[in-house]
């Protein structure tokens, strides 16, 4: 069957068309995507702080309607949409979706945090097999950080932090780079609040395997001297610490621009290079890891196998 998955991210509107089927890798067939940067929509003062703006609304209303008309356009039987945390953390997130709903007829599901983190685990499982052993998997998006990890294709555990690398970029780099002492701070902070719960993880001993996912792990290990996405998803690569640990003070000293040039980087997403990082490195440094895996499938092939894992039952 042709579905249409709807991903309403933190940083990006996405609509990916796939040909599935039990028993068979999702193919995709069409991408449709607008950055909607609905992290940086929210208000940040007044009586609507912590709300998603007008213009906030109005451009996710737009999207989801020229992506129906997409993926009925490319013949989609069916399609399954979702936000994320942008939506999910938003003081008038019911009123969002409520407003998306009567303007184009699509119900878009939140997920949490835990079912996030759950699916994209689902989906690293499902891209690395049985021979992955205990799996642990990280995934930074625009404003959630989520792990998860386990042998099985449920993750034993799974959980989400408020450290997504939009959320962070604008909290504390809306003014420009901080100096010193603030990025020293911004590490401790990531750092605590990894911790906190790192024991829910590291319980169970090292994983076999440790695999990270999302566009910002795959940008940092392009610059790491990872393989150029052009040469497919067959190719492996690995984001290493030690050659991020060395990177990080040179991407502090860089400009937009020189952040933007980057391989692997687009100047969208450039300014969230610097917390990424920081969050990528406090990963590995917490949970002892030399390097991190990187898997091309996410949060979106999750969903599509777990949809798929529901039909096979019923039918």
């Amino acid at each position: 069957m042709r579905l249409g998955v709807l991903d309403i991210g933190s940083n990006t509107g996405h609509l990916l068309v796939v040909d599935a089927h039990g028993g068979a890798a999702p193919l995709p067939a069409y991408s449709y995507k607008e950055p909607l940067r609905l992290a940086e929509h929210l208000v940040v003062e007044g009586p609507d702080e912590g709300a998603v703006s007008e213009a906030g609304v109005e451009a996710l209303t737009a999207f989801t309607a020229q992506a129906l008309a997409v993926a009925e356009d490319k013949g989609c039987e069916d399609m399954l949409a979702f936000a994320t945390s942008a939506v999910r953390d938003s003081a008038n997130a019911d009123e969002v979706l409520d407003h998306v709903h009567a303007s184009t007829g699509v119900r878009i599901a939140v997920l949490s945090g835990e079912d996030e983190a759950r699916l994209t685990f689902l989906a690293v499982r499902r891209w690395f097999g049985w021979s992955a052993g205990r799996l642990a998997v990280f995934d930074i998006g625009g404003g959630s950080l989520e792990i998860a990890g386990g042998p099985d294709e449920a993750p034993d555990v799974a959980w989400s932090l408020p450290l997504g690398a939009a959320r962070l970029a604008r909290a504390h780099f809306g003014d420009g780079a901080p100096d010193e002492e603030a990025i020293r701070e911004l590490r401790r902070r990531i750092r605590a609040e990894i911790a906190r719960d790192a024991g829910h993880l590291l319980r169970a001993g090292s994983p076999d395997t440790a695999a990270a996912t999302s566009k910002t792990f795959r940008s940092l290990a392009r610059i790491c001297g990872a393989a150029s996405s052009s040469e497919g998803p067959l190719v492996p690569r690995a984001l290493p610490l030690e050659a991020l640990a060395e990177w990080i003070p040179k991407l502090v000293a860089m400009d937009h621009d020189e952040l933007a040039s980057l391989p692997g980087v687009s100047a969208s997403r450039a300014h969230q290079v610097v917390p990424g990082a920081l969050v990528a490195e406090a990963c590995m440094d917490i949970f002892d890891l030399d390097e991190l895996e990187i898997c091309p499938w996410a949060l979106r092939e999750g969903v599509i196998l777990e949809r798929l894992d529901q039909l096979s039952v019923l039918g």
